[in-house]
């Protein structure tokens, strides 16, 4: 399921730690994969508005049709989420764009 092929552990903590650290480093698979992970609830308890958040984030940094696949994806889980808590997700990738990933909470 993980990318272990490159050096990505299968457990769910360790690989959410990995792509934690790529994520906060600007790396837009890390926050694609990142945003998986809170969306699954793999690792890390399922959470819409972080999967959100790093959704968007990698939908800005990719191009092409791996863009339009986090598209998707952040749509698709915006449609589980309320309006607040799309706006909080919002602001939240927004902080962490303008931190240059120091704060992405």
């Amino acid at each position: 399921m993980y990318a272990d092929e490159r050096g990505i552990p299968q457990d769910s903590q360790e690989a959410v730690r990995s792509w934690q650290r790529a994520a906060e480093q600007g790396d837009a698979e890390g926050q694609y994969n990142l945003g998986l992970m809170y969306d699954k609830g793999q690792g890390v308890p399922q959470d819409f508005i972080r999967a959100y958040m790093w959704y968007h984030l990698a939908a800005e940094a990719l191009s092409g049709d791996d863009a339009m696949v986090a598209i998707k994806l952040r749509d698709h889980v915006a449609s589980r989420m309320t309006a607040a808590q799309i706006a909080k997700a919002q602001e939240m990738a927004r902080r962490c764009q303008q931190s240059k990933f120091r704060e992405c909470d």
